[in-house]
């Protein structure tokens, strides 16, 4: 059986978690975990899920401030990229926090999820692949991408990181980290056909788009 993922909005911001588990064997991680803690307890428990692992897209406020209250409530290692560790440490103190590595996989009984180094929205933005998807945190919204004017922002490195994901299969699903678009999910290949960040031709002209120096390019709309 496929790995099973269930998007939740939550808190006021617009942000997406996702609840990601074997439903063999219930191990489950959840994404992002900033608001509504008892609520998403109540959705795993309600299926039997066990929380074992919380991944981290990266550090921000509204992406982490349940962290430290999940894995008090369940035991569940936290892992997220290594330049944003310490960043996690200081919000989540008593939580045990891993760094997770380009490529690393963290397994959830008979079911897989990949780490994917996608820096320049944060310093060590992470997304996470599974058979068939992707979760991009605030690197790839349905229809935009991510700012790059934080501190530890990158547009050049964002352009690298969104390159990567462009090159995964046009089917793989799109879950990211805010409800911004159109739709509360995507797919690679509708992303490429018309988010106008994705439709840049170098990275020059995506650095421009991301920095408002020109507008963005008239969407044809799928092809």
């Amino acid at each position: 059986m496929a790995l099973e993922i269930v998007q939740v909005e939550v808190g006021l911001l617009q942000n997406f978690d996702e609840l990601c588990a074997d439903p063999e064997t219930g191990d489950c991680a959840i994404v992002d975990p900033a608001f509504e803690v008892d609520r998403l307890l109540h959705l795993a428990r309600a299926r039997n899920w066990r929380i074992t692992t919380v991944l981290v897209t990266h550090t921000h406020h509204d992406h982490v401030d349940g962290v430290a209250e999940l894995c008090a409530a369940t035991g569940a290692v936290a892992r997220v990229g290594e330049g944003e560790a310490d960043a996690l440490r200081a919000v989540a103190p008593r939580a045990v926090v891993r760094p997770i590595a380009d490529g690393e996989v963290v397994t959830l009984g008979a079911e897989r999820i990949t780490a994917m180094a996608t820096p320049g929205h944060t310093i060590a933005g992470m997304s996470y692949r599974t058979d068939g998807a992707i979760i991009t945190g605030d690197t790839l919204f349905v229809g935009g991408v991510g700012r790059t004017d934080f501190p530890g922002g990158d547009p050049r490195a964002l352009w690298r990181s969104l390159q990567r994901i462009a090159a995964l299969p046009e089917e793989t699903r799109v879950y990211p980290g805010h409800d911004y678009g159109a739709t509360p999910t995507s797919t690679v290949g509708w992303e490429r056909t018309t988010n106008p960040y994705l439709r840049c031709g170098s990275e020059d002209e995506f650095v421009a788009l991301r920095s408002g120096r020109t507008a963005p390019r008239p969407t044809r709309g799928p092809r």
